[in-house]
């Protein structure tokens, strides 16, 4: 009698609780097999530096590739937890993952872009308008980020800072990036980019987006250029007319920081259930800065005694976004599932620097 040959791939992937189902080919990180079949597995960096795709593995066998103790600690892989954008199945696996819904994906497409429009909104922002193709409608969920595809196959990612409905009037997507000297790309933004210069993008990705299902009062929660995608929300929530309560806490080191001031306080005189709360931690003397102070996140936890009825959207720098989880879901009883967020992660934190 001979003995069963091993399993081959393709292995299919479960998700509890909404029944969505994938194959992984092999060697394939289990995350890429999804965003290819269209299932909305949680993702941030897909590098395994930030911990959004985390989720528990049910059962199955996966082998992980390199990552960060950050992302996924020695101690949470013994307790059955895997980052999917680096693991790959070596049986069939079933995840459980309450993010991901019967909602479709929007299909990832590469376009060429041309650059429409550069506006500097701060000392190191940089607003960038993509026209692109007039033929497609590039359709993504508010929240959403794109990678621009340098030479060499360089990739770098940013999020839409405008919901999809608003291309028309502003003539493509809005990107914000920050200045970081030294890095390859934003460095060429801010001292030799031109209007209709050509690049491409690919996109959209990202688990970041508006639950609409919900009637969840709601908390945005962004430092610096994590405005972007919360941007993108509010906009969502304007022209679906919810009135679900909304709270704004953005947080800059100075009060230049927060770049879209304005815009929010223009947004405030239109979306009665629209709260703001700008924090500043670092503010000099001359900034003349009487509001909040102190980090971001904390003044959520100042405000909020529970947020067990609450959903959470978090995006910007790693350290805002992972001390916000820990303390939101470890303090405050808002559960797991409702806390969406995009850390920011750079070419540094991705590999540990």
């Amino acid at each position: 009698m001979t003995s069963a040959a091993p399993a081959a791939p393709p292995f299919q992937i479960s998700v509890l609780p909404s029944g969505r189902a994938f194959a992984a080919e092999a060697n394939e990180p289990m995350l890429t097999a999804a965003i290819r079949a269209g299932v909305g597995l949680p993702y941030g960096c897909k590098d395994g530096a930030c911990g959004s795709c985390k989720c528990k593995k049910i059962s199955g066998t996966v082998v992980h590739g390199e990552h960060q103790e950050k992302a996924l600690s020695a101690a949470e892989e013994a307790a059955g937890f895997v980052l999917t954008c680096c693991s790959v199945a070596h049986s069939d696996v079933v995840l459980e993952s309450r993010q991901v819904t019967d909602e479709g994906a929007f299909p990832i497409r590469k376009l060429p872009v041309r650059i429409a429009a550069l506006e500097q909104l701060s000392h190191d922002v940089m607003r960038l308008r993509l026209q692109l193709p007039a033929t497609e409608a590039f359709r993504y969920h508010a929240g959403q980020y794109v990678e621009f595809i340098l030479q060499g196959g360089v990739r770098r990612s940013y999020s839409i800072a405008n919901a999809p409905h608003t291309q028309e009037a502003v003539g493509g997507v809005e990107l914000h990036l920050r200045h970081m000297p030294g890095g390859k790309f934003t460095d060429h933004v801010f001292a030799g980019m031109k209007e209709r210069d050509i690049l491409r993008i690919e996109g959209p990705y990202g688990s970041f987006y508006l639950r609409e299902d919900s009637d969840k009062p709601i908390v945005l929660l962004a430092s610096g250029t994590g405005f972007a995608p919360v941007k993108a929300l509010i906009e969502q929530l304007q022209k679906s007319g919810s009135t679900r309560p909304v709270a704004l806490y953005w947080g800059g080191r100075r009060p230049r920081d927060l770049y879209m001031d304005a815009w929010v306080q223009e947004r405030l005189a239109e979306l009665p259930q629209l709260r703001y709360i700008p924090v500043v931690s670092d503010a000099l003397p001359e900034d003349g800065w009487s509001g909040r102070t102190g980090f971001v996140h904390q003044a959520v936890l100042d405000d909020f005694a529970d947020l067990s009825g609450h959903q959470v959207y978090a995006c910007g720098a790693p350290i805002v976004v992972d001390s916000a989880r820990d303390a939101y879901c470890g303090q405050r009883g808002l559960p797991a599932e409702e806390y969406f967020a995009d850390a920011f992660t750079s070419e540094a934190d991705k590999h540990g620097a």
